[in-house]
This record gives structure tokens, C-alpha cells and sequence, in this order.
């Protein structure tokens, strides 16, 4: 078990380095997984209009799965104390989903309603889209060949709002996004 942890365009002194250390690996023993490394990253965001400007974030690599958590709080300490609080639901999450299921026998396999339209908002789009016309962040990744259930565990573990993924049987890219009424719909590749 290893935890880095370092600051993005602020200094980390040794005190604040230490409790990072202490409280994210506090919540790592607790779940006893190994291997386990952890990335703290701590930032200030310079919004005087932000009431929470202090940031931990925290991303966990284990085993094939990482697990992110980022937290925002009036102070950095209080920052790292819900962090380390929501890492702890995270891999407690991890254990149960992905290392219990794979104990057992396959069982149910979980499937994802995509009969309901999606309303879009084509205008709305395109005003942001001429608003912000230039690419923030350019991130290569690899697309592992999963089932729908292992793509909702990753999705879970990671936070995101989408997760986009090489179906095991098709071997065509699916993206599986989490819907803002609940529950997840799944985007399919036309098969030709």
C-alpha cells in the first residue's frame, strides 16, 4: 500500500502531507485490499465566490479497477476527513460488488431500460458549443471488453456521470451513462 499525495499549484507542507497520509490510510486498512495505491491530490480553487474553495481528491488503483473520490470543503483538513469518510464507502462498494461477486457463482445479469427516449436540447447545445469551441483536455484510454454489469460496477467505483466500454460479446463499443431521473441508459454501436 502506497499513498502520494501532492498539491496543485499550492505548497503541501509536511503537517497537512501527514494527515492526508494518516486519514486516506486509515481508510484503506480498513477494507484490508491489496494491492492498493493511493493518489491524493489537494488543491485551492481561487473563486472568491466558492464557499468550499479547499479540494481533495483522491483516486485508487487496485487490481484493474480505480476508484476516484473528490471532495470539496471550507478547509483543507475538513476536505481530507469527508474524503477519507467517502473512501471507505467506495471500497467497502469495490468489495462487495466486484471481489464478493466474483466468489460467487454468475448469477442475475442486470439489464438497462434504453426504450425511453432522450430529450435534447439541440439549441441549448449548440450556443455552448459556440460559447466553448476549443478542447480542454485530450485523455487515451483503453477499452476493456466487459459485460453491462461489469461496466455499471466501474461506472459506481469511478463517479462518473458516463462510461464507454468494448462490449464482451459484440466487440462494439458501448457508453453506459447514469440518467438525471435515475437509473442508467446504455448507448450501442450500430452492428453492420
Amino acid at each position: 500500500m502506497s499513498i502520494t499525495v501532492t498539491g496543485r499549484k499550492m505548497p503541501v507542507t509536511d503537517a497537512l502531507r501527514q494527515y492526508a497520509e494518516e486519514k486516506i490510510g486509515n481508510s484503506m486498512k480498513v477494507m484490508d485490499i491489496n494491492p492498493l495505491d493511493a493518489e491524493v491530490v489537494l488543491l485551492v480553487e481561487k473563486n472568491p465566490a466558492n464557499p468550499r474553495p479547499a479540494v481533495c481528491e483522491v483516486t485508487l488503483h487496485t487490481k484493474g479497477h480505480i476508484i476516484r473520490v473528490e471532495e470539496s470543503e471550507e478547509d483543507m483538513y475538513a476536505a481530507i476527513d469527508v474524503a477519507a469518510a467517502k473512501v471507505v464507502r467506495q471500497l467497502r462498494k469495490y468489495k462487495t460488488k466486484v471481489i464478493d461477486r466474483k466468489l460467487r457463482a454468475e448469477g442475475e445479469t442486470i439489464r438497462i431500460d434504453t426504450t425511453e427516449p432522450a430529450n435534447l436540447d439541440v439549441d441549448g447545445l449548440m450556443k455552448e458549443l459556440e460559447a466553448e469551441d476549443e478542447v480542454l483536455r485530450v485523455k487515451e484510454i483503453e477499452f476493456e471488453p466487459l459485460t453491462e454489469e461489469e461496466a455499471l460496477v466501474k461506472i459506481d467505483l469511478l463517479g462518473h456521470d458516463f462510461f464507454a466500454y468494448t462490449d464482451r460479446d459484440t466487440s462494439l463499443v458501448n457508453v453506459l451513462y447514469r440518467r438525471d431521473d435515475g437509473g442508467y441508459g446504455l448507448l450501442k454501436q450500430k452492428e453492420e
